[in-house]
C-alpha cells in the first residue's frame, strides 16, 4: 500500500508539472498570439501607408503627364509657326528678287529716254 501512496504522489507531481509546463506554454503561446496581432496591425498600417503614398505619386505623375502633354502641344505650334514663317521668308525673298529683276527692267526701259536740259534742271542721262 505505501508503495501505491507513493507512486500515486509521485504520478500526481508529475501531473502537476505537466500542467505547470502546459500553462507555462499557453501561456508563451498567448503572448506570441499577442504580439502576432500587433505586428499584423503595424503591417495593415504600414499598406495603408504605402497604399496613400502610391495615391498620391499617381496623381503626381498624372498630373506630370499633362503638363509633358502641354508642352509637346505648344512645342508643336512653334514648329508650325516656324515653319509659317520660313515660307513667309521665301516668298519674301521671291518677291525681292523679283523686284530687283523689275527694277533693272525699269532702268533698261527708261534709259532709253533722254532728257533735254531745261532753265535751272541738270540734264539727266542714263
Amino acid at each position: 500500500m505505501r508503495s501505491l501512496a507513493g507512486r500515486s504522489a509521485e504520478a500526481a507531481k508529475e501531473i502537476k508539472t505537466l500542467i505547470t509546463d502546459s500553462v507555462q506554454r499557453v501561456e508563451q503561446g498567448t503572448a506570441l498570439v499577442d504580439q502576432a496581432g500587433s505586428t499584423m496591425n503595424e503591417v495593415v498600417t504600414s499598406i495603408r501607408r504605402v497604399t496613400d503614398i502610391m495615391g498620391e505619386i499617381s496623381a503626381a505623375s498624372s498630373e506630370q503627364s499633362q503638363g509633358v502633354a502641354q508642352v509637346g502641344e505648344a512645342v508643336t505650334q512653334m514648329d508650325q509657326a516656324t515653319q509659317q514663317n520660313a515660307a513667309l521668308v521665301e516668298e519674301m525673298a521671291a518677291a525681292a528678287s523679283s523686284l530687283r529683276s523689275q527694277a533693272r527692267d525699269l532702268v533698261q526701259t527708261v534709259a532709253v529716254f533722254k532728257l533735254t536740259q531745261h532753265e535751272g534742271l541738270p540734264l539727266l542721262s542714263a
